[in-house]
């Protein structure tokens, strides 16, 4: 199937603009959300489960990295599966990207609301969706205003978003050594007593915690927008990586040992998070408010983000023809493909009206790991003048990820595949239907 491209879109991303992106997409719902799930699961291994996820977000950075590098247009996995492996790889990485981030999509906005009204002191009152179709509706006019004013707009969430979480670090820090290793103690502790053995429960927690890592993949499936791609892109996915794991790995050692697991890994109601209900207990005043706040800016973030990743994938399913070719147009300017930036709106819309946050985070899981399985396979088939890093790499990022995907629940994993099969069955009947349509013009 040849491209159909109806516009390319400016690049205008540095190294610095590339990593923020990249962290506005990892510092959100995973770190407010993920280290409290992962805690209930693994007790005080988390920590052990965050550096096992970080490990296998590492192989498929570098392999992202250097597919981007070699391959820098829109659309990430989807592309590369398409180029070095086969059209139908390609489109189950596209399909199950975007099945996976639209849900969590419609999970940031309704996170954002609910933070919202916690920040504020407010109760609900059953405006909470209302908001959240407000700030969807808000954050796709500014994704379709262009790339460079999203780009400031991140930078300041982002900014926001860190600066909360630096102080929740130097906040707990006092309580974690008045604990000492109380917390800790015994780290293979089962904190919902299901009796399973210590590495089951550490291979589950690092399956739901490697969701967490997985927004450094932003940059990649932004790469037709980067300038100097070969040597922007891999620097910009290590440092964002780099930066996000030591985050990740304090936040988790000050949570636990702050709070302990029983109170750091209860996940609390829809509106809290669990770093808002641990930094309550700190002796400064207002720390669970500030929290509040970071976890407000950091959905916002994470909503701002996948509206832009998302949009760059349906412009390279639109431009291989597996979408309508409408979605292959970028304005006049070169700086937004709008007819995506609004279907990807629409249909964030439309899941954000349901109301319900409680999204399967395992289903992310599940869907994220199969589609970086597809992401370290293209990179297997890299020629050996296209490498920047030793084929082991993607090796251990494809069995790695492979292995992960398949500790979550079983029902989890179950409807994945049926996903997967829904979308390549569509896809074929899509393409059916065109052949016959080229046909029929003849």
């Amino acid at each position: 199937m040849s491209r159909d491209i109806g516009g390319t879109l400016r690049r205008e991303l540095g190294v610095f603009g590339a990593t923020m992106m990249g962290l506005g997409s990892i510092v959100g719902t995973g770190i407010f959300v993920s280290i409290g799930i992962a805690v209930g699961v693994a007790g005080p291994a988390v920590v052990l489960a965050i550096a096992v996820a970080a490990a296998l977000a590492v192989c498929n950075a570098l392999s992202s990295a250097q597919l981007a590098a070699n391959h820098p247009t829109s659309g990430g996995t989807y592309e590369y599966g398409y180029t070095y492996l086969t059209p139908w790889l390609g489109f189950s990485a596209g399909w199950m990207f975007l099945c996976a981030k639209a849900a969590s999509a419609a999970t940031a906005a309704l996170g954002f609301a609910g933070y919202a009204f916690v920040a504020l002191g407010v109760p609900e009152s059953g405006w909470r969706v209302a908001l959240a179709l407000a700030a969807v509706v808000v954050l796709v006019a500014l994704v379709l205003s262009g790339l460079r004013r999203s780009n400031i707009t991140n930078i300041i969430i982002v900014s926001v978003t860190l600066l909360a979480l630096v102080f929740f670090v130097a906040a707990g820090l006092p309580s974690v050594l008045r604990s000492g290793s109380e917390h800790f103690t015994p780290f293979f502790e089962s904190p919902n007593g299901d009796g399973r053995v210590a590495i089951l429960r550490v291979l589950e927690a690092s399956a739901l915690m490697f969701v967490a890592y997985t927004g450094y993949g932003r940059i990649a499936t932004m790469g037709e927008e980067v300038r100097e791609p070969r040597r922007t892109i891999p620097r910009a996915i290590i440092i964002t990586l780099l930066v996000s794991m030591a985050l990740y790995l304090a936040v988790g050692a000050v949570g636990v040992g702050a709070a302990g697991v029983s109170e750091f890994g209860a996940v609390g109601t829809e509106r809290g998070a669990p770093l808002a209900v641990v930094a309550r207990g700190f002796d400064i005043p207002g720390a669970g408010l500030v929290l509040s706040i970071g976890a407000v800016t950091a959905m916002l973030g994470v909503l701002l983000n996948l509206v832009l990743g998302l949009s760059r994938v349906v412009l390279a399913m639109g431009r291989r023809g597996d979408l309508p070719r409408l979605f292959a147009r970028v304005n006049a300017g070169g700086t937004t493909p709008a007819p995506a930036v609004v279907l990807v709106g629409a249909v964030i819309l439309g899941l954000t009206a349901i109301g319900s946050i409680k999204l399967a985070w395992s289903f992310s899981a599940f869907t994220v790991l199969l589609y970086y399985a597809v992401t370290n396979l293209a990179a297997i088939r890299l020629p050996k003048a296209q490498r920047l890093y030793h084929p082991a790499i993607a090796w251990l990022g494809l069995l790695g990820c492979l292995s992960l995907a398949f500790w979550v629940e079983p029902r989890v994993w179950l409807a994945g595949l049926g996903v997967l099969g829904l979308g390549l069955v569509t896809r074929w009947l899509f393409h059916l239907r065109r052949s016959a349509s080229a046909e029929s013009t003849r």
